[in-house]
């Protein structure tokens, strides 16, 4: 009989990676508003850091929910 496959569910990032790689700043990801629309991303007391997801969003509630259920792209820093 063959051997079934799982595939472990990827785990949630709950920091910025390329706030990291850019900044050195471990930042944690929040969904952010610009004139494009909801992103998830990372800021700090000055203002935005970076954008980390692909996608965006066209509610609040939208780019929520896919923060929760890791339900987004991760943007590639090279």
């Amino acid at each position: 009989m063959p051997k079934s496959s799982t595939t472990a569910p990827a785990k949630p990032v709950r920091h910025g990676v390329l706030a990291l790689v850019c900044t050195g700043l471990e930042l944690p990801l929040q969904v952010l508003h610009s004139a494009a629309g909801y992103y998830i991303g990372t800021q700090n007391d000055e203002g935005p850091i970076s954008r980390e997801s692909v996608e965006y969003f066209p509610f609040h509630a939208a780019a929520q929910l896919a923060l929760a259920t890791n339900a987004w792209t991760q943007r590639d820093h090279s």
